[in-house]
């Protein structure tokens, strides 16, 4: 991270304050605090000037003028929380889950930028990631080497000049996830010189390895990988570890591990926390109800976790593994004045939170919401093209099943097709893949997905293209109409009444507005389709994967059924 923070004369302001010519901002008094280094609770001051912190130690300031002093004694000090693993996308923005993160000490993420990379060129990105820079918080970001999906126009998209740009970028830390792991096996130069190029620039690279034997973690390291966040088991945890690789502990809405895993750990005795992160994963919004990264804590502190290990692994692991120790995760001299006060180490709920010298929450009630930014450079979704009756064609033998959420395997297809409506005594559903602009289509049958639900469309996927899910080709066709009157979004349909919808304003993908009221309209639109026959865990999940080739065995992308395992199209996408 070579990027300047502060100018020369900020530095010689702050170092004025230990000289007691300059004032602090703001002073916490008695202070039992985290030092993450020492693995001690220390007693202490405070001074902050502005955004970081001047001095922490016994000694008061010299000069208090129009300094606000509070008395923390009996409180605790930790540092803000990380997220070391985070896909700001999942129906929210980046925005508005951080408003919403904060209020829970969560206040620095490790950022992925797939839909950067999907839905806008790099200036307009650049510039909306320069806008979140300006508020009190930290995003850093990911830079991604594969679209996780097959697109026709991939090669446009990550092109050498796109992908070095934001490698050279200072807030870009990481590269990766490299859900496209397997074309490196298979030979991939071009994915090995950017891991190259990220690697001269100082950047972790992130696997993506769930249920990858010894040998092939052992050739993932040896292309460069420093990390990854996919062990299900404490042995695959040992397994990483073994091959000096970070591991990241998830505890996602559809991969809650964590309490297992720490369970494991701490059975087995492994004296590894030093080397653990923990992530939420992307999760949707309705899991983050109770919290992001305090919500790791907490699990961990039931578990049995050390509480200095707890809270190291949600900061200042973090920021020693990405190099930004000397901004994050430590509560000392010079570091950004990010603090959560809590009532005690073993509620990491905050009472207050304090982000780049900023209140954003004291006594337990939000002080400030973030400012905020402009989104226009994603433009609406502005759907051009009506529905054919050819669009409602289905021919095809092989269907996709369901295995779970996000799992899939084909299916020889033993229903009528081409009905108006298909009968709710079976979980047989048309599945519909549409461009956006309108010009292709893929048509297929998905089994598993449910077996009341008439009508479902959702400008939310993998790649921002529209899917159709139904019984009721009438039902279908009301519900993209919903999504086509919303400029983007999900609409759920039933005799051609709207029973649930979530508006998507940016781009068709991202909600514009707080992460509560998402969380209301998700609610409702999950528990629409559970009474309809969707018995999986998160629904959100399965449409956005429906198209993602980083998971087995077979998915419908823009340029068809797309048999994962033999890297081959089944069925084309037809033109319209």
């Amino acid at each position: 991270m070579p990027e300047s923070i502060w100018k020369i004369q900020d530095i010689r302001k702050q170092v004025a304050v230990i000289d007691g010519i300059e004032a602090p901002t703001i002073v916490l008094k008695n202070a039992r605090y985290l030092h993450s280094i020492f693995k001690k609770w220390l007693t202490g001051n405070i001074w902050i000037l502005e955004n970081r912190i001047i001095y922490v130690g016994q000694k008061m300031p010299l000069n208090l003028t129009e300094t606000e002093v509070i008395d923390l004694e009996g409180k605790t000090v930790v540092p803000g929380y990380m997220e070391p693993h985070v896909h700001p996308f999942q129906l929210y923005n980046p925005h508005s889950f951080a408003d919403f993160a904060a209020q829970t000490g969560t206040t620095t993420f490790i950022a992925d930028n797939m839909t950067f990379m999907l839905s806008l060129p790099n200036k307009k990105a650049f510039a909306i990631i320069d806008q979140l820079k300006s508020l009190p918080f930290s995003f850093y970001w990911w830079v991604r080497f594969d679209s996780q999906t097959e697109l026709d126009n991939e090669d446009a998209l990550f092109t050498n000049k796109a992908i070095l740009e934001w490698i050279d970028r200072p807030d870009t830390v990481v590269g990766g996830e490299l859900t496209g792991w397997p074309r490196l096996l298979n030979g991939d130069d071009q994915m090995l010189y950017w891991i190259q190029c990220a690697k001269l620039k100082s950047k972790k690279i992130e696997g993506h390895f769930p249920g990858a034997s010894e040998r092939t973690l052992a050739k993932m390291k040896l292309f460069g990988t420093n990390g990854d966040h996919e062990s299900m088991t404490v042995e695959e945890v040992e397994r990483r570890i073994l091959h000096g690789y970070a591991v990241t502990l998830r505890y996602s809405s559809i991969r809650p591990d964590l309490p297992e895993l720490l369970k494991g750990i701490l059975e087995k005795d492994l004296n590894i926390f030093d080397h653990l992160m923990m992530t939420t994963d992307g999760s949707t919004p309705g899991f983050h109800k109770d919290g992001v990264m305090d919500k790791c804590i907490q699990v961990a502190l039931d578990a049995g976790v050390d509480p200095i290990d707890a809270y190291n692994m949600a900061s200042y692991n973090v920021a020693r593994y990405y190099n930004m120790e000397q901004l994050h995760g430590l509560v000392a001299t010079g570091r950004f004045a990010t603090l959560n006060i809590l009532k005690d180490e073993y509620n990491p709920n905050p009472e207050g939170v304090l982000s780049k010298g900023v209140w954003l929450k004291r006594a337990n009630e939000k002080v400030q919401s973030l400012q905020p930014i402009d989104w226009a450079k994603f433009g609406k979704l502005n759907i051009s093209f009506d529905l054919e009756e050819d669009d409602f064609q289905f021919s095809m033998p092989i269907g996709i099943e369901m295995v779970n959420d996000v799992i899939t395997k084909p299916y020889r297809i033993n229903v009528q097709l081409n009905q108006e409506e298909l009968s709710t005594s079976h979980d047989h559903s048309y599945l519909i893949l549409i461009d956006r602009k309108g010009k292709w289509r893929v048509n297929t049958m998905l089994k598993g997905f449910a077996t009341h639900v008439k009508g479902l469309a959702t400008s939310y996927s993998n790649t921002g293209h529209i899917i159709l899910i139904g019984k009721s080709i009438k039902d279908m066709k009301k519900a993209f109409y919903e999504v086509k009157k919303m400029n983007g979004g999900i609409a759920l349909v039933e005799n051609e009444e709207v029973i649930a919808s979530i508006p998507l304003t940016i781009g068709g993908s991202l909600y514009n507005g707080p992460i509560e009221e998402l969380i209301e309209k998700e609610t409702a639109l999950k528990s629409a389709l559970k009474e309809r026959g969707y018995h999986h865990s998160d629904a959100i999940y399965t449409l956005l994967f429906l198209q993602s080739t980083h998971l087995p065995y077979i998915r419908i992308t823009p340029r068809g059924i797309f048999d994962v395992m033999k890297k081959q199209v089944m069925l084309p996408a037809v033109m319209r």
